[in-house]
């Protein structure tokens, strides 16, 4: 069976990094310790793109934002839906999973599920 990945495309504020990579840093410890196979989260550096769409194109970032691409690995979708349940319910990421107190815009946040065509 082949792996499962949750992909995410977030314009985040430039002055709010530090605050975003402090959330990142809790999210992932989370999302490993209740089996996530693998937790990136990455920051946008050479972003132009000729004659393609841009990621701060497509995220529709700001002159004062930058790009954060981000995957979270599982070993299938159930498992998908098993960790995230245990995430979901861990008290350490309560206070993050408000709206309010996100570091980013979370309705800009791009989210989808993604079934693995390859791996090498």
């Amino acid at each position: 069976m082949s792996n499962y990945t949750d992909g995410f495309v977030i314009p985040v504020p430039k002055d709010k990094i530090e605050e975003y990579r402090t959330c990142a840093e809790l999210a992932g410890k989370v999302w490993c310790e209740h089996g996530a196979l693998e937790y990136r989260e990455s920051i946008g550096e050479d972003m132009k793109a000729e004659n393609m769409v841009s990621f701060p194109q497509l995220a529709g970032a700001k002159e004062d934002e930058v790009v954060v691409f981000a995957w979270i690995t599982y070993k299938s979708r159930e498992h998908r839906d098993e960790v995230n349940a245990k995430v979901m319910a861990d008290p350490r990421l309560a206070d993050m999973m408000d709206s309010e107190n996100q570091p980013f815009d979370c309705t800009r946040m791009a989210y989808g599920g993604f079934q693995t065509l390859v791996k090498y």
